[in-house]
């Protein structure tokens, strides 16, 4: 997490929680952690240490290995926030799982996709015979009704010598 200034409850789907499950018990603590091997010649590891960033070797490598040499870690908030958009989650609780407290943020992690906005556009294709309007514009029409409604003045008859 950016600064690092609180812990956090995370909330995992299925997928990443049998990831967790797998890896359950090897640490006393942690879930996720590595072993350096001993450079002294000596058989065996050192103790298992936490894994302190995303950005470690083992993610370099691995994205190495599988060709994905430009895919780096903050690309994922990206992708999460994209797929949870595309799967209609709303806007609050898509802020809530990256931990985003600008709405900003949100939305420059979940831009609407031409998918979605060729969706909303075809619903509105069709001539439904239905009007609506702003408030603005009942507002001027009710001042403009209540101007054409005052009292009518009476003509004066001219008086005739």
């Amino acid at each position: 997490m950016k600064g690092r200034k609180r812990s956090r409850l995370l909330v995992c789907n299925s997928v990443a929680q049998s990831v967790v499950e797998s890896v359950r018990g090897e640490h006393h603590e942690f879930a996720f952690v590595y072993q350096r091997r001993k450079t002294d010649g000596s058989a065996g590891v050192h103790q298992p240490h936490p894994l302190g960033t995303m950005n470690n070797t083992a993610w370099q490598r691995a994205r190495r290995e599988a060709g994905l040499s430009d895919l780096h870690v903050h690309d994922l908030r990206h992708t999460i926030g994209m797929r949870l958009r595309e799967a209609g989650v709303g806007e609050s609780t898509r802020a809530d799982i990256p931990w985003h407290a600008s709405p900003t943020m949100t939305h420059h992690y979940s831009i609407a996709q031409i998918v979605e906005l060729h969706h909303a556009l075809e619903k509105i294709k069709d001539d439904t015979g239905r009007w609506n309007k702003s408030l603005a514009t009942l507002k001027l029409e009710q001042q403009a009704a209540q101007r054409d409604t005052s009292p009518a003045r009476v003509p004066q008859q001219e008086r005739t010598a």
